[in-house]
């Protein structure tokens, strides 16, 4: 069988330029299920579809974690490296508010998260973060919605999806982001699994097993909404009709695998 052998090591280049283990890293994300992120004016909203079990006496693998009180973070790719980001982030921001008695800025956490990334691309001996973050936090400037990707690079978003099929949900975003700001708590969340919706395979329903909803807002820390909590949005939940023509636009450009490519090493 063929052996790449510009892929063994994260600093060697290909002929044609190309670093393979960082594009290694970047198709982890891509294929990884579905996380979708959306902003609004006092809040921001997270979004993930947990990845199948693969026995029936399994449970769902979580994508969503809390960073700190007013951070949070979902996750698409390598949920081992998702966690060591995490954890990362909970120790700086324990340290910025033992030095200054306050949290950590989002901006700056995310700064702090692409330079891990970087680190992890520019020396021989290590490998890149297999894992694209959505980072949705609060802080005096209001709420925030970031995205990391194993380049290191960082982008703010209004509105935001990864994954698997994301970029169905990313079609429904782009037709809906400029009513965010003007939108309330349970409207953004409406939108937010609309835009998940699309994303899902046929068959596949969003229900509390296999979905989790986060928030932050500017008077809301950073939670976690548990099965019972979430039931008030996604008891009875149904795709809208413009989100089944999203779904249905994307379907013949969809060439990726259809089982979410999440794994835990």
């Amino acid at each position: 069988m063929f052996r790449n052998k510009y892929d063994t090591d994260i600093t060697t280049w290909s002929p044609n330029g190309r670093l393979f283990q960082l594009e290694y890293a970047n198709e982890a994300v891509n294929n990884g299920s579905a996380a979708v992120g959306v902003k609004g004016a006092d809040y921001a909203v997270l979004v993930a579809l947990k990845r199948s079990p693969a026995a029936e006496l399994s449970s769902y693998q979580e994508k969503v974690f809390e960073l700190d009180e007013h951070v949070g973070m979902a996750i698409s790719g390598l949920v081992s490296d998702g966690r060591i980001l995490a954890r990362f982030i909970r120790v700086e921001c324990m340290n910025y508010r033992y030095m200054y008695g306050s949290s950590l800025p989002i901006n700056q956490l995310a700064d702090m998260l692409a330079d891990k990334h970087q680190r992890h691309i520019q020396f021989a001996g290590k490998r890149p973060f297999g894992v694209g973050l959505l980072i949705a936090g609060s802080d005096r400037q209001g709420p925030h919605l970031y995205q990391t990707l194993p380049t290191g690079d960082v982008f703010d978003f209004k509105a935001t999806a990864m994954g698997v099929r994301s970029q169905a949900a990313r079609t429904y975003l782009e037709r809906h982001y400029l009513t965010f700001t003007s939108c309330t708590l349970d409207s953004l969340v409406i939108h937010a699994l609309n835009a998940l919706a699309c994303a899902t395979s046929e068959g596949v329903e969003l229900n509390i097993k296999n979905t989790t909803i986060a928030m932050v807002g500017r008077d809301m820390p950073f939670t976690i909404l548990d099965e019972e909590a979430s039931r008030k949005y996604l008891d009875g939940f149904k795709m809208s009709p413009e989100s089944r023509v999203v779904q249905a636009e994307n379907e013949e450009e969809d060439v990726i695998h259809e089982q979410p490519l999440d794994l835990d090493e």
